[in-house]
């Protein structure tokens, strides 16, 4: 096992170096690390890796979720407006509903599959796109309009929608069944899931504060333990209650962390949000090589041809889904281009649940992790080259900003 452990850092390190090096997303090396060292194609991994590879995944996306929460502006939502809060859910619904119009057809899965399917497909990517709107703001391209500030907080909300649809559809597939007790349960499970992490949140901080003024000081270090173990204990929460009520644990753990930036002072926050974005680096290494570890680079070659078709398709419906956010903006035609551009990238989210309906059993498992994997290797470096080579022609610069 240690010997697969050096590989996954060492050789996923490497590759992701140098597509760092060729202006591509690092997380395509990764991915290609792990399918040459997985069980299709050299087989160098540890079946004991393999075996808990669906843990460490949830584990990562949990990592995701937290980083996410800390890291979620309110402000910047209020200050751009409806056209953020719009774009953290309405491309993701238009792209869902792409798949569950076209995929049945085309992929020749079920309804509720598609349904499956969109949601894993549907979130965009912050690995790709938050660097690249930060070096915008600093640089001062779209700034006058908002334009990085509207795509960043979109982005940050739009992963966690999906993946809480994800949770929500992945269960019904495992029923076997889609009527409508299980959509009226959608809302329930989203507001008891806010209010379930808004408590803990609200609790954590009183901790934290009292344990600070009796003098019996936590560490940084100690927090970030005891977030985490709370978060996977709302995970597991919603398992325990799943028989009377529905609650959405993924979006119990970003409202409690929504609720700990909101509560705690800055400097506790702030260094909370670095400590897990510096776990995400290890985390991510791990997640992505392995997600290409779990790929039948057979079964994807054989799905390609119908599945890239499919993948297109659905980032038409997506872009309409932009477009729609930017009816009534200020945007001129080239900006809202370089939105829809923007939104493009998938990678992180879709590697960290991709695998999540294999692992659960599903009969389209297999199609929704080639899909997933397709995607992150056509979007990911599609988006980033995009925004890279058209954002100082679509976008206009700010003069003399500090």
């Amino acid at each position: 096992m240690l010997t697969s452990l050096a590989l996954i850092f060492l050789v996923g390190l490497f590759a992701a170096a140098i597509c760092g090096g060729l202006r591509l997303p690092r997380i395509i090396g990764m991915l290609f690390t792990g399918i040459i060292l997985g069980p299709h194609v050299l087989g160098l991994l540890d079946d004991k890796i393999l075996s808990i590879s669906s843990e460490l995944r949830q584990m990562a996306l949990i990592i995701i979720l937290l980083k996410a929460g800390l890291s979620l502006n309110l402000a910047d939502l209020k200050k751009v407006g409806r056209p953020a809060v719009m774009m953290s859910f309405v491309p993701a619904s238009f792209e869902i509903c792409g798949y569950l119009l076209c995929a049945p057809m085309i992929l020749g899965i079920t309804r509720i599959e598609a349904a499956v399917m969109g949601a894993v497909l549907a979130a965009v990517s912050p690995a790709v796109v938050v660097p690249r709107m930060v070096q915008l703001m600093e640089s001062g391209y779209g700034t006058e309009k908002s334009i990085p500030q509207m795509i960043l907080a979109g982005a940050s909300c739009d992963d966690i929608f999906v993946i809480v649809l994800f949770s929500i559809f992945s269960g019904m597939a495992q029923g076997g069944t889609a009527d409508m007790k299980q959509f009226l349960n959608i809302p329930v499970s989203i507001v008891l899931g806010i209010l379930l992490g808004a408590v803990v949140g609200y609790l954590l901080s009183l901790f934290f504060e009292t344990a600070y003024a009796k003098a019996h000081y936590v560490r940084n270090s100690m927090k970030v333990m005891i977030v985490l173990g709370v978060s996977f204990l709302l995970m597991a929460v919603e398992t325990w209650v799943k028989a009377y009520v529905s609650v959405s644990g993924l979006l119990a753990v970003v409202s409690m962390a929504c609720v700990l930036k909101i509560k705690c002072p800055k400097s506790v926050s702030g260094r909370l949000s670095e400590k897990f974005g510096k776990l995400w680096i290890a985390a991510e290494v791990v997640l992505f090589v392995l997600v290409g570890a779990a790929v039948d680079i057979r079964y994807t070659a054989t799905a390609g041809a119908a599945a890239i078709v499919m993948i297109l398709l659905a980032l038409v419906f997506r872009a309409v889904g932009v477009l729609v956010c930017m009816t009534g903006t200020a945007l001129d035609k080239k900006e809202r281009v370089f939105t829809v551009i923007a939104y493009l990238p998938k990678a992180t989210v879709q590697a960290a649940i991709g695998s999540v309906p294999m692992a659960m059993g599903l009969a389209c498992g297999q199609i929704v992790l080639s899909v997933a994997v397709l995607a992150i290797l056509i979007t990911a470096p599609l988006g980033a080259i995009g925004m890279d080579m058209t954002y100082k022609k679509l976008l206009k610069k700010q003069e003399n900003i500090s």
